[in-house]
């Protein structure tokens, strides 16, 4: 069966770069109207726009600062007042931020990593539920694999938040059933974006390289294939509150 999203309005998060972008990418080739949000990365969402339209996808660009919870309900508005409608949220927005020990812990660098890790989660799922009501529509939030065993040094906090997020996942699946929305997760292993590029060593990925059954990192396209199926009532929609491990065997529940 192929999976069409012909019809549909997506609005992925965090889509000028890494997996926001591939995602978006693979959902504009499977027919959907996409609805591309970035923070700073404007040159890089102009890019993954440029490629869209070059391939007669239809999406378009809507600024925010998800961190702001005001930011992230004008954006919803502003995806309303474009396409009408939103059939899928992919909540993609999200970062490391930077790597800090318990030691140098500041109450300004916790506050950043769960704006934009949680807060960003929150305000945008909030804002996008009366609209996912009425199109019978879902959530795809993105996770990590160190929501369940943990961060690398310095990343304490990152882990947490992503734990706080697949919580999230589970308690809006219950809360949303009775809605008509489902609400699932894709937990990446180490895939290899500018996350890692910016804040792990090349010795630190070599290792856990040898240590993935697969014996490669993963690529942002290795994740794509999951968020389409999640979002597809076709073919998933019985499932929700699940989280799919994109890792290479990396972690196997």
């Amino acid at each position: 069966m192929t999976i069409s999203f012909e019809n549909k309005v997506v609005l992925v998060t965090g889509a000028s770069t890494g997996i926001g972008a591939a995602v978006a990418k693979g959902f504009a080739a499977s027919g959907a109207k996409v609805a591309i949000n970035y923070g700073s990365s404007h040159a890089e969402a102009k890019e993954v726009l440029a490629e869209i339209t070059a391939k007669s996808g239809e999406a378009e660009l809507f600024p925010a600062d998800l961190r702001d919870t005001a930011a992230a309900r004008k954006m919803v508005e502003d995806v309303i007042a474009k396409f009408g409608r939103i059939d899928v949220l992919v909540c993609n927005a999200g970062g490391l931020v930077g790597r800090v020990g318990l030691g140098e812990m500041s109450d300004e660098f916790y506050e950043s990593v769960m704006d934009l890790n949680v807060r960003s989660v929150v305000s945008t799922c909030s804002a996008a539920l009366p609209h996912l009501k009425k199109s019978k529509g879902n959530i795809v939030i993105t996770g990590s694999v160190a929501s369940k065993v943990g961060g690398g040094a310095g990343a304490s906090l990152y882990a947490a938040s992503k734990a706080a997020v697949q919580n999230l996942v589970k308690t809006y699946a219950k809360e949303h059933a009775g809605d008509g929305i489902r609400v699932n997760s894709v937990s990446p292993g180490t895939i290899y974006t500018l996350f890692h590029k910016k804040h792990t060593s090349p010795e630190v990925l070599e290792n856990i390289t040898a240590s993935i059954p697969m014996k490669r990192l993963g690529t942002p396209e290795d994740c794509v294939g999951a968020y389409l199926f999640l979002a597809s009532d076709e073919l998933a929609g019985y499932i929700t509150g699940q989280a799919i491990e994109v890792n290479g065997g990396q972690l196997m529940p």
